[in-house]
């Protein structure tokens, strides 16, 4: 790259000379500014201020502080007093003193019905006792060689269920003649053979739940069942589990030994007795089983059945036959029933041991109250006698209460069993069970001494 050329004017050229700079400071018109006024004003400190001609004097020794500590002096007051003697304290613990409790409210007196006087306040029921016949060592119950049998009460009502034994194998021998060889003898026979599904399981348990009207116990309610039944068993030397626990849905204190094998107790009973009052019933309904009761009532039922259903038909043939008659004429009534007479009478002079079931019902049932007692005793046996009379004490206060009741709904008059109405139930009166238990428990006390 090269350099740009110029035009070859000449340099510009200053006017004149060069200027001349001034050699001495330029000088005021009229000399320095003049303030107003004829003087200038001084200014503060044009005289520096004196200062003492000799420094200041300090003392000369330092000041004395206490060589030794003197503590502060407080108000010379006497100390506080206190007793000479200790205090003295109560030598022997006094408790405090509570409100003495409300007493309960006082019930009015119940008036009992006409001819009955209120029963003696019983004896408070025994505690349960959790360790009889049970070995401590091992926990094993001692079960007893005799775990059931047939006492003298079940042979008798197997006796006595014999006439409708022979009344139902008429009946079946009947039918029988409607059916050919061998048939009509393999009905025979299997009838007779039926009785032993009275000892099947899975039969007890139909017959519990359609016939006696049972069901099995819930599990709530084997909480509370199960450890009073074991407690009865081992003090029977029975094994629990030979019996199944059932329920009847009954608002009633009652308990049942059905067929073989099931013990069936009310819900009410459940939810409303004592335990020890619980256990009485159970311990009875067991006697019941360990004296063959319950299955020689049902075997003999089982058998009689035939029986029972002919006789029903029978009986509502006629009914049908008379209201038929009665609608054309009286007269035709009165023959329809004297034929039904007439038939009654020959089949039973025909086959003469069934006049017998006129007798048998009055006997089964004399039967049947001494084998609650027996059971009553039995449960007396097992260490519930005072727990067994409590629980008729109760039944004797429902029955005052029933009793009451049917008074006021007959005019006040009191309606009392007939005559026939005892003769004919299976269970001894209240005041009777109460009375044989109190007798068994002054036996045993005696014998004990």
């Amino acid at each position: 790259m090269t350099e740009p050329t110029y035009p070859d004017a000449p340099p510009p050229q200053f006017p004149g000379a060069p200027p001349q700079h001034p050699t001495v400071p330029p000088q005021s018109p009229q000399g320095a500014p003049q303030y107003p006024g004829a003087t200038p004003p001084p200014y503060p400190g044009t005289t520096p201020p004196e200062y003492p001609a000799t420094a200041p004097q300090y003392p000369a020794a330092s000041p004395q502080y206490p060589t030794t500590a003197v503590p502060p002096q407080y108000p010379a007051s006497a100390p506080p007093q206190y007793p000479a003697a200790s205090p003295q304290y109560p030598t022997t613990a006094v408790p405090p003193q509570y409100p003495a409790p409300t007493p309960p409210p006082q019930q009015p007196p119940r008036i009992p019905a006409r001819g009955f006087a209120p029963p003696p306040a019983p004896p408070q029921p025994p505690v349960l006792d959790r360790t009889v016949d049970i070995d401590p060592h091992t926990g094993r119950i001692h079960l007893a060689a005799r775990q059931r049998g047939a006492d003298a009460t079940a042979i008798g009502q197997l006796v006595f269920q014999l006439p409708h034994f022979l009344c139902s194998l008429l009946v079946i021998g009947i039918i029988s003649m409607f059916l050919a060889a061998p048939f009509n003898y393999l009905l025979i026979g299997a009838w007779i053979a039926s009785g032993a599904l009275v000892f099947h399981r899975p039969t007890e348990k139909l017959l519990a739940r359609y016939l006696f009207r049972m069901r099995p116990a819930l599990h709530s309610e084997l909480t509370r069942l199960e450890p009073i039944w074991h407690q009865v068993t081992a003090k029977a030397g029975v094994s629990p589990e030979t019996y199944d626990l059932w329920i009847e849905d009954h608002k009633a204190v009652n308990a049942t030994a059905a067929a073989g094998h099931i013990v069936g107790v009310t819900r009410y009973a459940l939810e409303t007795l004592p335990d020890a009052q619980l256990a009485a019933v159970l311990a009875h309904e067991l006697g019941h089983h360990r004296g063959g009761h319950a299955w020689a009532t049902l075997l003999g039922y089982w058998y009689s059945m035939p029986a029972r259903i002919a006789w029903a038909a029978f009986r509502i043939a006629a009914v049908i036959a008379f209201q038929i008659a009665s609608v054309f004429s009286l007269l035709g009534a009165l023959v329809v029933g004297l034929v039904s007479v007439v038939v009654v009478v020959a089949v039973a002079l025909s086959f003469p041991p069934l006049l017998l079931v006129l007798v048998t019902p009055y006997l089964l049932a004399a039967v049947g109250r001494r084998s609650e007692l027996r059971a009553d005793v039995q449960a007396a046996e097992l260490g519930f006698a005072d727990a067994m009379i409590e629980v008729f004490h109760g039944f004797l206060r429902d029955e005052e209460q029933a009793l009451a009741i049917a008074a006021r709904e007959n005019g006040g008059r009191a309606v009392r069993p007939g005559l026939g109405q005892r003769l004919l139930s299976s269970h001894p009166d209240t005041h009777t069970r109460i009375r044989r238990l109190e007798d068994w428990r002054a036996a045993a006390a005696a014998a004990a001494r």
